[in-house]
């Protein structure tokens, strides 16, 4: 039974003025920035959010914890990607290990949208299976 006490099982609060219009649309573009990792193969979907974190963290109000969340997912599911692969070459007779990758890019794309959303509507979001590496 999870103690809805907890200080983890919520969302850390918003900083002041980040519920802003200019803030959340900064924020949420962020979010989408990930994208970029469709048509940047390679690092496009760290690539984008790190840019305008770096460009607006000092400007824009929660952009430096929203950031630091961003960029620990992609990176995260970095990791996850690689290791399905892995999965996937070394069971390549099987069929599960092949559709390991494709189902976790759906993944990883339900959870960016969902981001994105919750940012939109002034939010903070955790994103699931992510490792705290900033």
């Amino acid at each position: 039974m999870e103690n809805s006490t907890d200080p983890a099982s919520h969302p850390p609060p918003l900083p002041p003025g980040s519920n802003s219009p200019e803030a959340r649309q900064w924020i949420t573009l962020m979010h989408l920035s990930a994208f970029a990792g469709l048509v940047i193969v390679g690092f496009g979907h760290i690539l984008g959010p790190l840019v305008i974190w770096l460009m607006k963290k000092n400007e824009v109000p929660g952009m430096e914890a929203a950031g630091r969340e961003v960029l620990n997912y992609q990176i995260s599911w970095s990791i996850w990607f690689f290791l399905s692969g892995l999965v996937a070459l070394i069971g390549s007779c099987l069929i599960l290990p092949i559709a390991v990758p494709f189902i976790l890019l759906i993944f990883w794309a339900i959870f960016a949208i969902q981001g994105a959303v919750r940012a939109s509507n002034g939010e903070t979001y955790k994103f699931p299976l992510t490792i705290r590496f900033l």
